[in-house]
């Protein structure tokens, strides 16, 4: 994933002691358990955009899709979930593999998400056999995405043609968010205690070791339930130890998709304001063409529909999943957008709509003026043409 330049990073309390702190025997203990078999799941989600807006009950009828609800525990309210719901459709993750020599304890599995707000979403299950230390060259394998993001794109390719009617003003765009998280369902009270060193290399992807300021800041963020259970995420990757966190892992992938809208949105307004201040300010040698003349009537009306759709697409994205009455899940969430920099994308996307606003404004003052202008000069020359005019007859 892209490293944003804004956003700061907001401690959240953690039922885990500070990592790092291990017992006496710890050393000897992992040692060994380093070569024990584990069975791990690891999700692999990629995030892209294809366009402004998806008719959901259009594409759940061209890709027989079915409506995508949160998973629920005993402690989820029904009030809890998606506003619109996706549509999610299950596919073969046919070219894509991990890097390395991997066993898999059964085939992988994928399902494809599609948001109202243009946004789709693929996640893949690896189910393998490995020991933690071979866990760690495949963290250190899977550093380098773009193999992955392009087989990724290579499998969707054929199901976003077939989604083409279904999406208004279909535009792919370049920009694309993954995450991988390694999933354990082993309940084994302490982990971050006893493994810090392990984890930390499994999110940062990294399989050389770590210091130990880096295993704290790496671990510094997460969060139980139980004793036994555990989710450590960091920027590119996460680590959970949970048999049932259908609901957990949901929400971290919508939230990589909101990361992945949040910049393509700073990345149009971006794009826009730039063309804007050009034409608030031509350069000397257009100075002279535009003249008085200029209404700026398409660059005002441009500017406008790009504060109109900027300001629907913020909304509509961060207003998708509500998980006001579960308190695990908003905490869960509360972790990864602290890691993603969710609130800085925010504060930077509503400073620039702010900026666009003044824009329109400073255009609409402009075109104004050239009017106020031209309607002077025609003035004049009546003016001036009245009195050649009146000379002539005399």
């Amino acid at each position: 994933m892209t490293t944003p330049s804004l956003g700061r990073d907001r401690a959240i309390d953690s039922d885990q002691e500070p990592a790092g702190q291990t017992g006496p025997d710890d050393s000897a203990v992992n040692g060994a358990w380093l070569n024990e078999p584990l069975s791990v799941v690891v999700h692999l989600a990629f995030a892209l955009d294809i366009g402004d807006e998806i008719d959901l009950e259009l594409a759940r009828q061209t890709l027989q899709g079915e409506l995508g609800q949160l998973p629920r525990r005993r402690r989820t309210p029904e009030s809890i979930g998606y506003r619109p719901a996706p549509i999610r459709v299950p596919l073969e993750p046919v070219g894509l593999h991990l890097p390395g020599e991997i066993v898999l304890v059964h085939s992988p599995k994928a399902e494809l998400t599609l948001f109202d707000f243009g946004a789709i979403s693929l996640a893949v299950r690896f189910p393998l056999l490995a020991t933690p230390s071979r866990l760690l060259q495949l963290a250190g394998a899977l550093a380098e995405p773009a193999p992955l993001n392009e087989a990724a794109r290579q499998l969707l390719g054929p199901w976003i043609e077939r989604l083409r009617p279904a999406v208004y003003d279909f535009s792919m765009s370049s920009m694309s968010e993954e995450y991988i998280i390694f999933q354990l369902g082993e309940p084994r009270s302490r982990w971050l205690e006893n493994h810090a060193d392990w984890i930390a290399g499994l999110i940062r992807l990294e399989s050389e070791p770590l210091s130990q300021d880096e295993v704290s800041e790496a671990t510094r963020l997460a969060l139980s339930y139980t004793p036994t259970d555990l989710v450590v995420l960091d920027w590119a990757a996460g680590f959970v130890v949970d048999a049932n966190c259908a609901d957990t892992l949901q929400v971290i992938e919508f939230a990589n998709v909101q990361l992945l809208e949040f910049r393509h949105i700073d990345d149009r307004l971006d794009d826009r304001l730039e063309a804007a201040y050009r034409l608030i300010r031509p350069d000397r040698h257009r100075r002279w063409r535009s003249g008085i003349w200029k209404t700026h009537g398409d660059a005002v009306r441009q500017v406008r529909e790009l504060e109109i759709e900027a300001a629907s697409l913020f909304e509509r994205v961060d207003n998708a999943l509500k998980l006001i009455g579960d308190q695990y899940l908003s905490r869960v969430f509360d972790l990864t957008s602290t890691r993603f920099h969710l609130r800085g994308w925010q504060q930077s996307i509503r400073r620039k709509l702010e900026t666009v606003g003044n824009v329109y404004d400073l255009l609409v003052q402009q075109a104004g003026g050239h009017r106020m202008e031209a309607l002077e000069i025609i003035v004049v020359i009546l003016i001036a043409l009245e009195i050649v005019l009146a000379c002539w007859r005399h």
